[in-house]
């Protein structure tokens, strides 16, 4: 992960407006931007020599530190507006302390995440540095005590907000934008960014979704379904491997649900995206919930079986128990979720089934989490995020009656000691598999690779790997990961088509040199 965008993953609205020039072209014009000014104590400041006024003072030098919580989604955003302020000429730095602005892209699904967002605030104003929040939690809560004078954005326009910010402006840009009454999707996909890792790109094809989940405040700020075009999608996958990405991730809060606004449906923009993959190179699919998959089945399982497409789903069922799913208006039933993982199980041979479970979700019973226990013992997913339910502010679930805290950490922790009591790993050992590699391993000790059914593969850490298609003999196998060794007489595929970008650097401007 480069380090010019610091970000926690855990697993967009326009940032300019279709009018405006494009921000490699180094000039924005500011319509209906408003700068509140923060109010001054009664006593004038006296200004000297050393306190230019605020007019004096030239944005698009200044350096800024970005950090971003939460999923995937999150993080795209976070590298638009990295791209965005770099283009214009800001310097984006991996050094918060020598930052003249930070940037925090905030998520609103876990009390943790706002937590230490609310923290690093804290941090940047101790630190006297210039602050401008942006993502999930004040568009949800733009109100909150803690966000008072401080420059906001839902990711619009992030690069005047900046500006009118290092002048000592207050502005707040929220809203979602709308086409006769119709809302829009996100961010332009044809707007530069810095990826935080040159070999992927992140595309979120669309923003919203369809459903309101009692617990879930993310609906709270990114709001109803709202799909890009396909061709769009399509054009902004043939810009990423023109500079030198070798996978692509797919991510929304919902990609099942994706088209269903704009008359089309998920299978048909995955169909068009396999057609501009090229060899070596592989799309993973972002989470989509039992409902909109359900209608796909058999069209899904042709696409999963692609080669250039991992082998790999993410549906979260968050509760065995239809009781506690119905208190969550998640919209299905167990039996549901039962048929999409039994189904692609069989049609998708391999195939890898990640989940999600809510552990102390307000009214669930002994009996209801023991029917969360058997379904884990029944699939033993091999990649399953645990959570114990934290009620958010302003959700319904907040004000349901709540399971104590001693029983709810006491089901964490039973659900993963049930999780850690297997290793879904070790009868692959011996295996000879082909692997694509695109990262480092936290540790810095091993390139990180992914198998077809994108499974960590750990490689020996020799920079002619990076970014390649290679074959490995599994030798070890862990808990989250193999360990693989190349493959000596294996032929090694270049995934990229052309040098991948260098880390930090902004995409979209290699056309405009040409030019």
């Amino acid at each position: 992960m480069p380090a010019a965008c610091d970000s926690v993953l855990e697993d967009i609205e326009d940032i300019v407006s279709a009018e405006d020039v494009k921000p490699h072209d180094r000039q924005f014009v500011r319509r209906n931007v408003f700068p509140k000014v923060r109010k001054r104590n009664s006593q004038k400041k006296v200004q000297t020599e050393d306190d230019p006024p605020s007019d004096s003072i030239i944005p698009g030098v200044q350096k800024i530190w970005i950090r971003t919580w939460g999923c995937s989604h999150n993080n795209s955003d976070g590298e638009y507006m990295a791209g965005q302020l770099a283009a214009y000429g800001y310097k984006i730095t991996d050094n918060s302390a020598e930052a003249d602005l930070w940037l925090l892209n905030s998520c609103t699904v876990k009390n943790p995440a706002e937590d230490h967002f609310r923290n690093s605030i804290k941090k940047a104003q101790e630190g006297k540095k210039k602050v401008v929040v942006a993502g999930c939690v004040p568009q949800a809560q733009p109100r909150q005590d803690y966000l008072k004078g401080l420059s906001i954005i839902g990711v619009d326009r992030v690069v005047e907000v900046v500006e009118e910010t290092i002048k000592g402006h207050s502005v707040r840009l929220l809203g979602q934008k709308k086409d006769n009454g119709k809302r829009l999707g996100g961010a332009r996909l044809d707007l530069p960014k810095i990826r935080k890792n040159p070999l992927i790109e992140i595309i979120s094809i669309n923003t919203g979704c369809l459903n309101a989940c009692t617990y879930c405040k993310t609906k709270h700020a990114r709001g109803d379904l709202a799909s890009y075009p396909i061709e769009e999608l399509v054009d902004r996958a043939k810009q990423s491997f023109q500079e030198g990405v070798c996978e692509i991730w797919l991510t929304s809060e919902d990609t099942g649900a994706y088209g269903r606004d704009i008359g089309t449906d998920l299978p048909t923009l995955l169909w068009k995206l396999v057609e501009v993959i090229p060899e070596g190179a592989m799309l993973r699919l972002g989470m989509t919930n039992p409902p909109y998959i359900l209608e796909h089945l058999e069209e899904m399982a042709k696409i999963l079986n692609h080669p250039r497409v991992y082998a790999f789903l993410h549906i979260p069922v968050q509760s065995a128990s239809d009781s506690v799913l119905m208190d969550m208006k998640r919209e299905y039933c167990v039996a549901d979720f039962k048929q999409v993982v039994d189904f692609l199980k069989e049609k998708v041979p391999g195939i890898t089934i990640a989940t999600d479970i809510i552990c102390g979700f307000p009214g669930e019973t002994d009996e209801d989490f023991q029917e969360t226990m058997k379904l884990v013992e029944q699939y033993r997913f091999p990649s399953l995020f645990i959570n114990q339910f934290y009620p958010r502010p302003g959700t319904p679930a907040a004000k349901m009656p709540q399971v104590p805290a001693a029983v709810k950490k006491q089901r964490t922790k039973d659900l993963s000691q049930l999780f850690h009591s297997y290793n879904p790993y070790d009868h692959k050992v011996g295996e000879r598999q082909r692997v694509l590699v695109t990262e480092e391993s936290f540790d810095s000790n091993y390139y990180v690779a992914h198998n077809p059914f994108y499974e960590q593969v750990l490689v020996p850490k020799d920079p002619l790997l990076m970014g390649k298609m290679v074959e490995v003999n599994i030798y070890e196998a862990g808990k989250h990961f193999m360990k693989g060794q190349p493959v000596s007489d294996a032929r090694v595929h270049t995934a990229s088509i052309t040098r991948p970008l260098a880390k930090g650097e902004v995409s979209g401007l290699r056309e405009v040199r040409k030019r």
